[in-house]
Formats: structure tokens, sequence, C-alpha cells
């Protein structure tokens, strides 16, 4: 039987039909990375670590439009068929028109491993020990009804979270609803667009909150599972016990609060259960990649209530800001040595989003370790070329000559001049050097747009100003503020 990343294939039929199979097979992976990702956002750590990780995605059956999903155990099969195989099958048939019908069992060809039980010795999370480590759990309503436990992904926490002026203001409202102490305002509402940490810090309110209220109750969900677990409630005609144990939460926290867009009874439960935690005094938390006025398709009534407390805006982090993260991250994988050169590399090159640039720096640590390489600066260029790509702005040298006679007050014209005077000569290394560094002509095209000098001549400036930034405080300090010109 075939395997690859995690998919279980089905026996080989003939020669001829390997690479079509290995094809699939690989489609499949990719399908199944993809939806386990967002389960994973969906669920929390700790429920997808350990019900939706073991899942192996079995052949396709064409004539029944039939996906096999194998787990372990014959407990774990039927509880995961019990309480996540509506999901299963929803995203399955999202991500393949195909998929038909979606049949979770137990792996035929493993052997059986002893079956695991929870007895009534079996403490809920959020009943004491460690608040860093728990998940929130708050029991289910019947067999295939509204189920409200849910992880706390133990990394991320207040104290792992790295502030800066872009985000300050966000960081210190989520202590602040956390606080043992009634908050001046509720919702807070996060706005941030994508991985710029907006769930970083909703996963650290839960943290903080039960740490303390050990004894509290809370929801944490995206606002495609509320819909889920709503429309999955109004089948199973428990619309009643969906609304009680929703409103019997301290806090709740809601991500992805975009994608409630144009479900109007979902919005209109949201509303009524905004209404009914704020009247008792709950704390409520909502984040999405936009301002509440900005949503589209939501009722100025719900639009009401998510912007009536306080609207923190996380703003993209600025070159500081990156550089502190990547510094923070280092300290899991010290002694490793990374240049501060590759993390001013980082930090100028990788600007889109924080999870990107955490991850660049993942890929290239990993790369360093797996292969016995050290981690430097050409490294870096060689392995992160997609990420570096996606991240780069076109910035000309027009652009950059522009800003260096500005910076140095000096003439336009002296970039493309003849005169070697150190006033002159010292700003045109400057933009040679940055042109090099901010775009990806070659020495010969830069010194086209410097007068048309030579290639050597280009070289030459880019390795004096590298060297004059190592030697001279100043210097350096006259590139980085260009940097962030030009970058801004």
């Amino acid at each position: 039987m075939a395997e690859l990343n995690g998919v279980a294939g089905t026996p080989r039929r003939k020669k001829g039909e390997d690479g079509m199979e290995d094809l699939e097979a690989v489609n499949l992976a990719a399908d199944w990375a993809d939806i386990s990702l967002g389960l994973r956002k969906d669920l929390g750590h700790q429920l997808h670590s350990q019900w939706i990780k073991p899942i192996q995605v079995g052949g396709f059956e064409e004539d029944t439009g039939t996906l096999n999903l194998y787990l372990p155990t014959e407990f774990s099969a039927n509880w995961v068929n019990d309480r996540f195989h509506d999901r299963l099958s929803l995203a399955w048939k999202i991500a393949r028109s195909e998929v038909r019908h979606v049949k979770i069992a137990v792996h035929p060809g493993r052997r059986k491993l002893p079956e695991l039980s929870f007895g009534e010795g079996h403490r809920a999370a959020n009943d004491g020990g460690d608040p860093n480590m728990i998940a929130v759990a708050a029991g289910t309503i019947g067999d295939r009804g509204f189920t409200s436990s849910v992880g706390l992904d133990p990394s991320l926490t207040f104290a792992a979270f790295v502030t800066g002026e872009a985000n300050v203001l966000a960081c210190n409202a989520a202590q602040r609803m956390a606080a043992i102490e009634q908050p001046q305002f509720s919702p807070l509402y996060l706005k941030a667009a994508t991985g710029q940490g907006k769930t970083h810090l909703l996963h650290a309110i839960g943290h903080a909150y039960l740490a303390a209220h050990p004894r509290a109750r809370i929801f944490y969900c995206s606002a495609e599972r509320f819909m889920v677990e709503f429309v999955q409630a109004l089948k199973s005609n428990q619309t009643i016990e969906f609304k009680a144990r929703l409103r019997s939460f301290d806090l709740l926290l809601v991500d992805d609060i975009q994608f409630i867009i144009g479900k109007a009874s979902a919005q209109e439960e949201l509303l009524y259960t905004i209404d009914a935690l704020l009247a008792e005094g709950k704390r409520l938390v909502f984040a999405a990649d936009r301002a509440p006025q900005a949503l589209d398709g939501v009722e100025p009534r719900l639009l009401s209530r998510l912007s009536m407390g306080l609207v923190a805006d996380i703003q993209p982090a600025d070159m500081e800001l990156r550089r502190k993260i990547l510094e923070s991250k280092l300290t899991k994988f010290a002694p490793l040595d990374v240049p501060a050169d590759v993390i001013d590399f980082l930090a100028r090159t990788v600007t889109r989003n924080v999870r990107e640039l955490v991850g660049g720096l993942n890929k290239l640590i990993a790369y360093a370790q797996l292969t016995g390489q050290e981690v430097s600066l050409q490294l870096a260029e060689e392995q992160l070329t997609d990420i570096l790509s996606a991240n780069r702005r076109r910035i000309t040298i027009d652009e950059i000559q522009r800003t260096v006679c500005q910076f140095y007050r000096i003439d336009r014209a002296e970039m493309a001049s003849k005169r070697r005077a150190r006033a002159v000569v010292r700003p045109r290394q400057v933009a040679m050097y940055l042109s090099k560094v901010l775009t990806p002509r070659s020495y010969p095209e830069i010194g086209r747009k410097f007068g048309g000098r030579d290639h050597s001549t280009v070289i030459h400036a880019v390795r004096l100003i590298e060297d004059l930034r190592q030697r001279d405080a100043d210097m350096d300090g006259d590139v980085r503020s260009l940097l962030r010109q030009l970058e801004s």
C-alpha cells in the first residue's frame, strides 16, 4: 500500500497507471494539507493534534464519489465520525467537486491500538492546572450537537507577543480585556491584515483570562465555525441548547468575523448573543481583516454592536518591529549563530506580514541545520527566493537617486556628474549601494544610470558602503534611515 505525506493509497493496478495514481496521491495530499490547516485554525491546536492530525487520506472511489479517511483505532474513528463528519465532508466537497461522500473508518492495514477512554476522573481542562497549557472545555450538547471544546495554542501568549509602535494599542487593550478588573470597553474589535498578530492576541487573551479566572468558561472560534455549528443545531433541532450554551460563556473570542458576511440567520443569532452577554457583563473580542464599517453585507444593528466598544487597529510591522520579532525568535534556536546582517536583510525585505517573516527565518534555519551549512546572507538569498520575490516592492533607481539627493541636500544632477568632491561622491556611492540592495539590476545596468559609469565603479561603491556600515555608526544610521524611507 503506497503512502505519501499522510495519504494512504489504494493498491496499484497496472504498471501503466503508476504515474496517474501517484499524481492523484499528491493532489489528495495537497488538498488535505489545506483542509487540515483550516481545521487547525478552526478547532485549535489541542483538538486538531488529538483527532484531526492522525487522519490518513485513503483512496477515492470514482464510481461512488466516496473518499476514504482512515484513523488508527475504532474509538478515534467513531469519535471523529460523530463530531467532525459533516465538517470534513463539507470541506472536501468544497476542495473537490467530485467528492460526494466521505467515509471515516479504521485503517484496514493497521494493527488496532488499545482503545482510549475518559472516565469520570478526567478533569476538564479549565478546572485547574497550568493555564498556559490547557484546553478550554465546556462540554457538548447531544451526541452530534454544538461542540464547545476548543484548544488555545500554548505558544500564543502575551509573553511571546513582541510589541512596537504598530501594535502597542491593540496589545494593551487585549491585556486590559483579560485582566481581573472589568474592562471599560466591550466588545474589543481587533482589526489587522493577514499575519499581523490578531489571532495571536485572541489566544493570548484566552490564556491570560484563564490565569486570572481559573474556572472561567471560554469559547474561541472562527466566524465560519460559528456558522457551521449554528446550521448543525438547526438541522438537529437543538437551537435552544445552542443558544443556552453559547450564552453561558464568560469570554467569547471570534476570529475572522468578516466571513459571517451575508449569513442573515447567523448574523441575527450573533447579534442576540452579543446583547445577552453584554447585558450580563461578559467579555467579547472579535477580530477581522477590516474595520466594522467596511464589512459588506452585515446588517446595521450588528455593525453597531461590533463597533460600540473599542476598535484597535494593528498596523503592518515597521522595520524595527520586524527586527525585534526576529531577534525574539532566535532565542529558541540558541546557540545557533545567525549573523546580524541576515536579520537585517530579512527585516528589510520580508514586509508583507509577520507570519511570512517568521516562516522565512524558520525555513532558513531548518535548511542550515539539515545541510550543516552556516546561516549567511548568501544562503538566505538562495533559499528564500519565493518569499523574497513576493515581498519586494518595485523600487526604481530613479526613486533611490531622488530620495538620496533629498536626504543629503544635493542636486539630482550630481548622480550622473563627473564631480569628485566628497560631498557629492559619498551620496552617489550610497545611492549605488542602495540600487544593488533594493533592485534586481546588475552592476553594468546600475552604472549606466549613474552617468554611464563602469561596473567596477559600482562594485567598489557597494563594497565601500558595506565596509563603512560596519565601522561608522553615522553611515550605518544614514543607510538605515534611507532604507526606511524607501520601503515605507
